[in-house]
């Protein structure tokens, strides 16, 4: 792939996976739109990548409808997207027994449905030139769940339900999908995470400390765009959970009680 020719719009863009991955296309030479709420965030971001002449911070809120339209309208009048990344999103811990309806909410309208508006929108230019490429990070728990996060998981299978659909509805089209599931990634993801209540839970997790770092999960993701995978499995031994899941479901069952993953 030459990425030299390509423009790929990444959304939360301004820390951990999605930063990671944009440092690393910058170093190809990629042409790169960069969103996320934070302003600030993004034009640190854009400073260290390496040829910053080629990076365009556009903020946009995956939580806020118009805010989703207004963005996409103006980066498409100006812009041939090839592949879109759809790294924005939230995560959760708590007890779903103890989870307020309005966290669960709020992850279905960060996680889901804002990411199924921004795709809608640069779905329209992928059809009329007849190419474009899809790239959404989910998680491993977008395959099978674990404790604690029930309102995540929730959301994530949902984007594998829609994207495969989308897969199959424009083969014609020429439009790809690549569904990238990380494991457990040293980001701030755990720190931002909803709790019961809705307010972030504010320390990383022991697992998530011990995960890959965002560049090796980045340059990973790089790999399966490449080839064109429709789904990319990223981590370390946690990875196993999708072949148990697939083989031995009652085996995953007894691994997760075991292991109390948080």
């Amino acid at each position: 792939m030459n990425w030299q020719n390509k423009t790929v719009w990444i959304t939360g863009a301004s820390s951990g996976i999605g930063e990671a991955l944009a440092y690393q296309l910058a170093e190809k030479g990629t042409n790169l739109i960069l969103s996320s709420r934070k302003k600030d965030a993004l034009e640190a971001v854009k400073a260290k990548c390496a040829f910053p002449e080629k990076v365009i911070v556009s903020p946009l809120d995956l939580a806020d409808a118009e805010s989703i339209a207004t963005t996409a309208k103006q980066v498409l009048a100006n812009h041939q997207i090839d592949i879109l990344v759809n790294n924005g999103g939230i995560s959760q811990r708590s007890l779903l027994a103890e989870t307020s309806m309005e966290v669960y909410r709020k992850l279905m309208e960060v996680n889901y449905f804002g990411t199924i508006h921004l795709s809608k929108i640069v779905l329209e230019q992928f059809i009329k030139n007849k190419r474009g490429h899809f790239v959404n990070v989910t998680s491993l728990m977008g395959r099978f769940s674990s404790q604690y996060r029930s309102g995540y998981c929730g959301s994530k299978h949902a984007l594998h339900g829609f994207f495969d659909c989308l897969r199959l509805e424009h083969d014609a089209d020429n439009v790809k999908v690549t569904m990238v599931c990380p494991g457990f990634v040293k980001t701030r993801i755990s720190f931002n995470a909803l709790t019961a209540d809705g307010s972030p839970q504010d320390y990383m997790d022991k697992m998530q400390a011990q995960g890959l770092t965002s560049g090796q999960c980045a340059k990973k993701m790089i790999r399966g765009i490449e080839r064109e995978k429709h789904e990319v499995y990223i981590g370390k031994r946690e990875v196993m959970g999708i072949y148990l899941k697939r083989f031995f479901p009652g085996l995953l069952h007894q691994w997760l009680l075991r292991a109390q993953v948080k």
